[in-house]
């Protein structure tokens, strides 16, 4: 069964590139020149791929993880094949590497689902293999396999990192850590996560052990009732844990490799100077928490035909029911952040060419209540998303939310590419959708993909200052 497994996606691995290469061949031919910030990452690997490695452009932002990984790729063609670097590193063959990344991002979405679901191995071979490529679908990722950016090879390094640690293999888990950390600064945050998971993996056992004999409190950390009383539980727990010699020993004899990994991302931040190289002035940080609410409207809409159902809306309603004055809160807190913290980036103003201006333009700046208008949704979106992590421990949990609030609530501007591995995380961990709700999220990805990849090569524009061709994207 698991060779006749193997075989299935091997063939779908091998057409998923084939149709790839067709679009991609398509995109390259209408944008043969960089585009958007390909401006700044083509000449910067091209200098790479000459051999200049000392000089670089101060506009680029992150690290050069992917002018080396290019170099890498492309070098041993240019020696195998004898030809120049001109015709090699070519804006084609440069982001032709991105679509050699969402190759292996497919294969580790699918390790990862066949570690995470065990139980489900007998029964759910097409439904492995369809979650699998569906995410490799995403289209938010998708969309950016055509040109040079950085979010391929992000991505997959730091799924690559959280398979590694799944397995227990922490050593090439932190080193995988750190290439990943070399396409985007921000990725020591799924870093830490690894590590994260380690620690609240200690804590249940060692919650179960404390209280295994304890008549009433044999509950697991997931179950103790949302209360003042289980709150300051977890809380004691969690302040004793921490403190305790003997279980900082313990977690660090295993998850020693990311600790390094972490001394190391603070030595490089005093002597950059900060997180971010290059331009500084674009990339500001700043506690902008509607983020947080964003994350989650956008988690509901791709998530739809996986998550949602007339039973989870119900769900949701005998909670609002039995619940009232919590939800209260909730809204009246989320009511304050949006009105106090909310933050609006220059570009996300200025920019046409991104999706991201027209939901701003045409839902957030429709009226000045507008932003409020949207709280509910934003609970209802919330919601749903922590439902989903109901199989979890709760430090399990804890630590993710812990993650995504660093992940996505100091960055400035709405940019959905910040989403990705938010998202991919959060997919992964709900439990295995059935086979008919993952065709319909495979036709939902599928969908977008399409109009977004139409809309970029067919409704070109022009700025009235500019004779450039201009085009919409993520």
């Amino acid at each position: 069964m698991e060779k006749f497994e193997g075989y299935i996606f091997t063939a779908l691995c091998s057409t998923n590139f084939l149709i790839s290469c067709l679009l991609f061949s398509r995109v390259t031919r209408e944008q043969r020149t960089p585009y958007m910030d390909e401006i700044f990452h083509v000449p910067q690997a091209q200098k790479y791929c000459h051999g200049r490695f000392t000089e670089w452009d101060p506009m680029i932002t992150t690290l050069p993880g992917l002018y080396l990984a290019s170099v890498g790729v492309i070098k041993p063609i240019v020696w195998l094949a004898d030809l120049t670097g001109d015709v090699v590193c070519s804006v084609a063959m440069l982001r032709f590497v991105n679509l050699l990344f969402n190759c292996g991002i497919l294969y580790v979405l699918y390790l990862i689902i066949c570690k995470l679901h065990p139980k489900e191995k007998t029964q759910t071979t097409s439904r492995r293999i369809l979650s699998a490529l569906s995410l490799s679908t995403f289209p938010v990722l998708y969309f950016f396999n055509f040109l040079y950016y950085t979010d391929a090879g992000s991505t997959f390094f730091t799924l690559f990192a959280y398979l590694m640690t799944l397995y227990g293999c922490h050593k090439a888990s932190a080193l995988l850590g750190v290439c990943s950390v070399l396409f985007r600064q921000t990725n020591i945050i799924w870093v830490a996560f690894c590590a994260a998971t380690l620690v609240a993996s200690k804590m249940d056992e060692t919650w179960r052990t404390e209280h295994s004999k304890k008549r009433d409190e044999k509950l697991p950390p997931s179950q103790v009732p949302l209360s003042f009383y289980g709150a300051k539980k977890i809380v004691l727990f969690t302040l004793e844990f921490l403190t305790s010699p003997n279980h900082v020993k313990a977690v660090l004899l295993v998850a020693w490799p990311y600790a390094v990994v972490g001394v190391g991302f603070l030595l490089f931040i005093l002597v950059n100077d900060g997180i971010v190289v290059g331009d500084r002035t674009s990339h500001e940080a700043c506690l902008n928490f509607p983020q947080l609410f964003y994350f989650f409207s956008f988690s509901l809409f791709f998530s739809l035909p996986v998550s949602l159902c007339y039973y989870r809306v119900l769900h949701f309603l005998k909670a609002l029911k039995k619940q009232p004055l919590f939800f209260l809160f909730v809204a009246g807190v989320s009511v304050f952040l949006v009105w106090k913290f909310t933050f609006v980036h220059k570009y996300l103003l200025a920019d046409n060419r991104h999706f991201p201006f027209y939901v701003w333009n045409r839902l957030f700046q429709r009226h000045e209540l507008a932003r409020f208008l949207l709280v509910p949704a934003y609970v209802f979106a919330g919601w749903n998303f922590l439902d989903a992590f109901k199989s979890r421990s709760l430090f399990w949990t804890l630590a993710f939310l812990a993650c995504l609030l660093a992940a996505t609530v100091p960055q400035k501007l709405l940019e959905f590419r910040y989403f990705i591995v938010p998202y991919l995380m959060y997919r992964l961990h709900m439990p295995m959708p059935s086979l008919p709700r993952l065709i319909g999220e495979f036709v939902l990805y599928t969908t977008v993909n399409a109009a977004t990849i139409y809309i970029f090569i067919a409704k070109t524009f022009q700025w009235p200052d500019n004779t450039a061709t201009q085009r919409f994207m993520w």
